[in-house]
Order: C-alpha cells, then structure tokens, then sequence
C-alpha cells in the first residue's frame, strides 16, 4: 500500500473512532431524554425540513448529476431524486413519528411470584444502531427520527450517490438535537464514501449495537458475511400477487397494475403475478393492454402467454430465471396455475418471503392463504405496495426484516427497542 494510502486509511479510521465515541456518549444522554423533549427535536426538524426545502433540492440536483455519470440504474435514480412533494411527506412522516407514544419504558408484561418477588419486563432502547443504505435520501429521515424517539443513537452511512443529500439531512436533525441542547453526535453521519469504513464499522462490536443494511443483495449479503454485531435484514423483495378464480376481475386489475407499476423499483412491488387458469382467459388479455399502456414488459408462460400476446401487449416467453427474480422495473412474471395450492408452493419456492397477497372473493381460500403462506406481510384484496411502515401507522420505518427473531416486516418504532426485567423484592434471599 503507498505511503498516501496509509495516511488516508489512518485519517478516516480515527475520524470514525471519534464518531463512534461521540455516538456512544450521546447515546448514554438521549436514552434518558423524556417523550415531550424527543417530541420537540422532531417537531423542529420537521419544519426544517420544509425551510430548508430549497437547499436540499439543489443538494439532490448535484447528487443526482453525478449519479448520471456513475450510470446508475433508473430504479436507483428514482429512490434519490428528491420533489417538494417527496420532502413534504418527508416532513409530514417525522411529524408522524413524533405523535406516536413514547416506546421506551412501557412495562410489557408484569407478575408476582409466590415468594413475593415481583417481576416487570420494560422496554428499552437498543443503543448505538449502524444504518448503512443506497441512493435513498428519505432513509436518512426516516432513521433518525426513529432512533431519536426511540432512545437510540444513528450512525448513517448513505452511498456515494447520495452524499450532498443525505449530509444536508443529518444537518438538519444535529441542528434540532443541538436546538434542545442534546449532543448532536446522536445523529452521525460518516462522511467518508470509502468501502473500507463498512467493513471497519461492521467490527465494531460493543460499540455499536445493532446494523440494518437497506439497499440490493449484494450489499446486504456483504454486511451479513463481515459484521460481528447483529443485522437485521431482507435479501431480496421477490413479491406475488395470485389472482383466485373467484376474484372480481377489476380489483384484481387495479391491485396488479399498482402493486407494478405505481413504483416497481422499491422491494414491496410486485414481481411475480399468479392467475388461476379458470380465471386467466378473461382477466390476462385485458391486465396485457393496461401493462403495455404502462410500458410494462411481460415474461409469461406457455398458458398466459397465448392469451396475452393476442391483445398486443409487451410479452415474451418467460424464461425459468424469470421466476424469483426481482427485476426492480417495469417487468412482470406471469405463470398460471391450477389451484390456490400450486400459488403458495410457487411462493414458498420461489418467494423471499417479504410480502405476497391473494385477490379472492372466496373468504375459505382466503384463511388458506393466510395460514399457509410464511411471508412477513401476508395480504388479502390489497396491493404489495402497503407493506411499509408509514402505511402501517408506524410513522415510518427503519426498515423491512424477513427474519424471525426480534423483529419481522416494516419496522417502526417497536423494531427498534429491547427489554430488561426488573426484579423489586423485600429481602427475599435464594435457598
């Protein structure tokens, strides 16, 4: 390694070490901080949010010029671009935020044992959590207002796409946690885009309690194969809709076309469309014309795809790759099936278990798909695209988790605390 190298390498590990150690301290001061006082740093942020709307708009645009000439994909550019409509929900969600219940220091469950003792299990924040995203400005937001209503310290690593953006952000909430004379550092936003800071971070154990990875497989595979502290994560967002033979074909249209099309480049858009064949002749034709009007390419089987190609839509033969593949745009697997049991077998094969849904009229059929499809967020006569947590009344969320321990689905402000028990006795000793 050059001399140079060396010098960089040592002046961005100490700049993180100083991070870290702030954002320890400030951790210690704001897990203590009452709702009302968490509630105003949100507040004032939120309306910063809005004044500053000019600035960080010229931020986006320089973020978004540079994006261009790293030649990222359409979907990455549409997660980065910022509107004064997309900063109004930004602002309106850390509002939101603050008008849930405080989390911290509710008592769970509580009971007395026969020898007196009596035992509460309270909530608790989780500590220092290690937030590392792509292109997603909103991320930054949406993080740390959670963390700070929760009690907890953010450490924000956003890519290099999104630099001038997300550091205005975290500017914004370090002014209001500064505004009420809390230490800014519990928002930290690392300002080094070099890939050696992850993998520095990811060893930090003790220091940092808890990493969401939110962004593409590979960076979420990365950080799960080099991180000595938990993650919380999802692969992939490899959702199914599966239209029963009973459902009323214009809800099944309008749920299909929105669960695509309205945004497909996020992980909650559909992927893999599933018609039982006793509907398909009557509702496949129909959805092609609307998929191409929307420039949606199909990939369908043999069945699906003798019945759309005649109506003129955007179809080609689907290949066995299409199916579990998250393609991220305005493409669409098609596959027929023959019942309801053939559906949740292609999900449970190919599925990656974040969200799937069923159209149906037929409510049995609904409480099969609801009891046997194992996904985090199972719907019925609703699009994929409402598995998020400010849709689920969370506010917003710090993230989507497949797993099954601790947390599962968007995660909102539940996702982001622990519990301890609390044991009060009289002198009870054991024997």
């Amino acid at each position: 390694m050059k001399k140079n190298s060396v010098h960089t390498r040592q002046a961005w590990q100490k700049r993180l070490e100083r991070q870290l150690r702030g954002a320890g301290a400030a951790w210690q001061k704001i897990r203590s901080l009452n709702a009302a006082g968490k509630k105003k740093i949100l507040h004032w942020a939120a309306h910063d949010l809005e004044n500053q709307a000019r600035f960080l708009l010229q931020q986006n645009a320089h973020d978004l010029a540079q994006a261009r000439k790293f030649n990222l994909s359409a979907a990455m550019i549409d997660r980065l671009t910022l509107t004064p409509a997309r900063l109004k929900a930004m602002a309106d969600g850390v509002r939101a935020v603050a008008a849930l219940p405080d989390p911290i220091g509710k008592v769970l469950t509580a009971w007395k044992r026969p020898n007196g003792l009596r035992i509460s299990k309270v909530t608790v924040p989780i500590g220092v959590v290690l937030i590392i995203f792509e292109s997603r400005p909103n991320v930054t937001v949406e993080c740390a207002a959670l963390c700070i209503q929760s009690g907890n310290a953010a450490i924000l690593r956003g890519g290099r796409e999104a630099f001038y953006t997300n550091r205005a952000i975290a500017a914004i909430f370090q002014r209001a946690l500064a505004k009420f004379k809390m230490p800014i550092e519990a928002v930290t936003f690392v300002e080094t885009t070099e890939h050696a800071a992850v993998d520095f971070l990811l060893q930090r154990e003790g220091e940092i309690h808890l990493v969401i990875p939110r962004g593409g497989q590979s960076l979420i595979r990365k950080v799960v194969a080099l991180s000595r502290i938990p993650v919380i994560k999802h692969y992939q967002g490899i959702c199914h809709v599966f239209v029963d033979r009973s459902a009323d074909p214009v809800m099944a249209e309008r749920i299909a076309l929105n669960a695509k099309v309205q945004r497909p480049g996020v992980c909650n858009a559909m992927e893999t469309l599933l018609v039982h064949e006793k509907i398909a002749s009557r509702f496949l034709p129909q959805l092609a014309l609307k998929l191409k009007a929307a420039g949606c390419e199909v990939r369908a089987d043999s069945k699906a795809y003798a019945l759309m190609r005649k109506s003129g839509g955007l179809v080609k033969k689907a290949r066995p790759s299409d199916f579990g593949f998250e393609f991220l745009d305005k493409i669409l697997a098609v596959k027929t099936v023959r019942d309801i049991a053939e559906a949740i077998e292609h999900i449970q094969r190919y599925g990656s278990a974040h969200t799937d849904a069923i159209v149906t009229r037929d409510r049995r059929q609904a409480e099969i798909f609801k009891a046997e499809v194992d996904s985090s967020s199972v719907m019925v006569n609703a699009s994929t695209r409402f598995a998020d947590g400010f849709e689920y009344g969370f506010g917003a969320e710090i993230g989507i988790s497949t797993d099954k321990i601790h947390a599962r689905g968007p995660m909102g402000l539940e996702g982001l605390t622990s519990y301890k028990y609390v044991v009060e006795g009289t002198g009870q000793i054991r024997r």
